[in-house]
């Protein structure tokens, strides 16, 4: 449920304008890392059977439709690659460690079958 609420408050907050929206941080592509490291999390949390490659696959999909929403003319917003990137980075900050220790448990299990 918090994924879920947070998904649609990073998506309004995206889309309203800017000076409406609640201001994290003075730089814009810091607000995108924090939003997506959140996001990032919470969906890991949310689905722990979900391979981790999938939520990062949907969470840069969601971070693209962003973008392409705020192109659209009647939203007044601006299309940024750059935004996308910095959602993408966050995402992969915040399944690294993740991915380190799923690595570090198969390493430990092929090092043990070999013995």
């Amino acid at each position: 449920m918090a994924f879920v609420a947070a998904l649609v408050f990073t998506f309004y907050s995206a889309v309203i304008p800017p000076r409406q929206a609640l201001q994290l941080v003075p730089w814009d592509k810091a607000e995108h890392f924090i939003a997506f490291y959140v996001l990032t999390i919470l969906a890991a949390a949310a689905y722990p059977k979900r391979s981790v490659w999938l939520i990062a696959a949907w969470l840069c999909g969601f971070g693209a439709l962003i973008e392409l929403v705020q192109g659209l003319a009647f939203v007044h917003r601006d299309r940024d690659f750059w935004d996308w990137v910095a959602d993408s980075i966050a995402i992969g900050a915040a399944l690294a460690p993740m991915l380190l220790v799923w690595w570090r448990k198969e390493t430990l299990v092929n090092l043990k079958e070999r013995e």
